[in-house]
Parts: C-alpha cells; sequence; structure tokens
C-alpha cells in the first residue's frame, strides 16, 4: 500500500460507525488538508454503496479544522440507492467535535446513462511538469507538510508570490509515491493545490475551506495531473474559487468550486 490508501483507510465499527488516523503528513499549516479528510469519509461512504465506486458529486461543509496524528470517528448512512445511483450522507468527529459533514452522490463512470453526447473542455496549453517549478511553502507563507505526500509543480508564471494581476494558478500534480490516481483521489487533488490568489496576494498563508463541491466526470488514466484554478470574486474576507483537473490524455476528469475565507 502507498501513503494514499494506508493513511486514508477506516475500519468497520457496525452500526454505520468507522474509524481512521489522520496523518499529520498532510497538513497545511498544522491542520489537516480539507481534500485529505474527506478521503476516509469517502471510503466509509463507498462501502455502503457497493454497486456505486465512484463518487460522482461530493459537497463538503468544514465546520472545525482536522487535527493531524489523531485518530477520527466517522458515520455515514444511505439516503436513498437506485439502479444508477447511490445518495450518502456523512460525517468525521474528532475528540468528540464535529469536523464536517458531506452529502454525496456515487455511481458507476464506466456505465452509460444516455445517449452518446460530448462536449468537451480542453486544458490550457502549460510547460510540461519538468518546466515548471516546484511548490514552496515559504513562497506562500505557510508550512507544508503534505509536501511529503504531493508532488505539486506551478507554471513559472505564476510561481511568484504576489506578481500576477490575475487569480489564477496552472501546473500540475501526483503523489510523491508509484500511487496512481483514482477517482477517490481527484477530490484530494483539488483541494491540495495552492490557492489561486497566491498569484495576486503573495503570502496568503492557510486559506481554510468552507464549503467545498467537486463533480468528478471520469475515471483518470495515470500519471500526472493538470489543475487549472481561478479566483475571480473576492469580497468581506471570502472567496470563491473554481477549478478543473485534466489526467495526462487530456480528459476533463474532475471540476471543483469552493468558499473560503482569507485569514
Amino acid at each position: 500500500m502507498g501513503f494514499f490508501d494506508d493513511e486514508t483507510a477506516v475500519h468497520a465499527r457496525g452500526d454505520g460507525r468507522w474509524t481512521t488516523h489522520l496523518s499529520s503528513e498532510w497538513d497545511i499549516a498544522g491542520n489537516s488538508n480539507g481534500g485529505y479528510m474527506l478521503v476516509p469519509v469517502l471510503r466509509a461512504m463507498r462501502s455502503l454503496a457497493s454497486r456505486h465506486p465512484d463518487p460522482l458529486t461530493v459537497t463538503t461543509h468544514f465546520l472545525r479544522p482536522g487535527m493531524g496524528s489523531h485518530d477520527a470517528e466517522i458515520e455515514a448512512e444511505i439516503v436513498k440507492s437506485g439502479r444508477l445511483t447511490s445518495v450518502l450522507r456523512a460525517s468525521m468527529s474528532q475528540s468528540g467535535s464535529l469536523r464536517l459533514i458531506a452529502m454525496a452522490t456515487f455511481g458507476d463512470l464506466t456505465m452509460r446513462t444516455g445517449p452518446e453526447a460530448s462536449i468537451t473542455v480542453e486544458p490550457p496549453d502549460i510547460p510540461s511538469p519538468q518546466r515548471c517549478l516546484m511548490r514552496d511553502g515559504a513562497a506562500q507563507g505557510v508550512d507544508l507538510a503534505i509536501l511529503n505526500r504531493v508532488e505539486s509543480r506551478l507554471h513559472p508564471d505564476f510561481a511568484n508570490a504576489g506578481t500576477m494581476s490575475e487569480a489564477r494558478v496552472d501546473g500540475w500534480i501526483r503523489f510523491v509515491d508509484p500511487t496512481e490516481p483514482c477517482t477517490l483521489s481527484l477530490p484530494l487533488f483539488a483541494d491540495a493545490f495552492p490557492p489561486s490568489i497566491f498569484a495576486t496576494h503573495g503570502q496568503i498563508g492557510w486559506v481554510p475551506t468552507l464549503e467545498f463541491t467537486v463533480q468528478v466526470r471520469r475515471r483518470p488514466a495515470a500519471g500526472w495531473l493538470q489543475i487549472a484554478n481561478r479566483t475571480d470574486d473576492i469580497s468581506g474576507g471570502r472567496l470563491i474559487e473554481s477549478g478543473m483537473i485534466w489526467d495526462r490524455d487530456n480528459a476533463l476528469v474532475a471540476r471543483m468550486r469552493q468558499l473560503a475565507v482569507l485569514i
């Protein structure tokens, strides 16, 4: 097992309950990355939606930061199960405090559900991973333990904090070990990339997420994932960021949108 499988594993306790242990190796500024916290919850949900292995859409509300190097408790239940999808809700708690609540619809991305139709979104043309720059916690102004688990490479034009007029970031992401991406890992990758306001606001530190929605569109091919994140709405200390993820075959595999807070 790689880091991802090992450090997101869940253990069934019966009656819709599971336990997991959150590793501090996925922390940002001393708090568990939200996308990482979500993966054990998705694993618990998927074990209930046995006929539907892929999370099609997931919406998560984060109530409190997660704590690395601590156990967590998960509760999950099926809201509705049908031929094409299963709808579930779940929560994660640590030390008696609720950390997140999530709603998800699971399905099977290999199953066709209607007539053949396709509208594609092409990825932006950016330099290869080898010509992009490694993400640096010092440049963002925050400790990034998550770089022990996820390798991020930024487009050179957007790698210098506070130098751009547009809040955007393009680049590549993958696990540091040979683990390949899967549908359960896409919400993690969507949340693990630098906030796009890094390009305009400089050393922004930690930008905690309030609400996070990911739609998974396809099962990703092996290899690097390309990410494009944009922020075009900041008001009252809160921002809305949207993003897309493509696999090595230029197939769009996930879209995301989140409401976050500037601290």
